[in-house]
């Protein structure tokens, strides 16, 4: 590491090992400087670099340098990151043993960037949180996810609001839904969900037993939905938080 790069890691790092250098406009080529430094640095254990305009060669010198560090929360949220980025990303968790929490929210992945970290999710046991919220992530991206969901034994919390799923997304989650019983918390809000799709959710939670929150909100479920979550409800003893 040379000299600035501990000067800036020192400045951006508290005593608990976080790095915080959101908002720093860093760009891609401070990604990949930032980079370097992680591939010999073993202090640092969280990663926050939200709204850094931090593009796909960004993404990829920070997945290459997962494949080294012992980083354990990775946030690049509101960054340009497209699915070029994403499926470096996902290739660094098909081998990383260390991050359990990874917030890609609010950057430009759509359906095959969302199939690559579905196609990581099905082999690594590490990772227990994943953002991937205010994407442009369509059906496809959900139907690989979904499968995911249904041989991950590790995730615990999936935000998938504001993609663009529809009903038809929102049958495939249901359907992994029945199977998988690690996750507890679901964020579907703001998906043009509409009856269809609720009623195949209401079908999932009259047998899921592991979910606790389950984000619903500002889709397009009319009576027929709800009434089908509402009779879900009679049967499920899980579910504690339904927004």
């Amino acid at each position: 590491m040379t000299e600035r790069q501990r000067e800036l890691f020192n400045k951006g790092k508290n005593a608990s090992g976080e790095l915080s250098w959101s908002r720093w406009q860093l760009g891609d080529a401070g990604a990949q400087a930032l980079a370097e430094a992680l591939k010999v640095n073993t202090t640092v254990t969280r990663l926050h670099l939200y709204e850094n305009q931090i593009g796909d060669d960004g993404a990829r010198a920070i997945a290459e340098a997962l494949k080294f560090n012992t980083v354990t929360a990775v946030a690049l949220s509101q960054n340009a990151i497209g699915n070029a980025g994403a499926k470096a990303i996902a290739e660094a968790l098909k081998t990383n043993k260390t991050v359990k929490e990874l917030f890609l929210g609010e950057n430009q992945i759509s359906d095959s960037g969302a199939q690559a970290i579905a196609e990581a999710l099905k082999v690594n046991t590490t990772l227990t949180e994943l953002d991937l919220q205010r994407n442009p992530t369509g059906v496809a991206g959900a139907r690989a996810i979904a499968a995911a969901l249904k041989v991950t034994t590790t995730l615990t919390w999936l935000s998938l609001d504001q993609n663009q799923i529809g009903d038809t997304g929102a049958q495939a989650i249901a359907e992994a839904l029945k199977i998988n019983a690690s996750v507890t918390t679901l964020g579907l809000g703001w998906n043009q969900i509409g009856d269809a799709g609720a009623q195949a959710i209401a079908e999932a939670l009259k047998v899921n037993t592991t979910m606790t929150s389950l984000h619903l909100a500002y889709n397009e479920i009319g009576d027929a939905g709800a009434q089908a979550i509402a009779e879900a409800l009679k049967v499920n003893s899980t579910l504690t938080e339904l927004e």
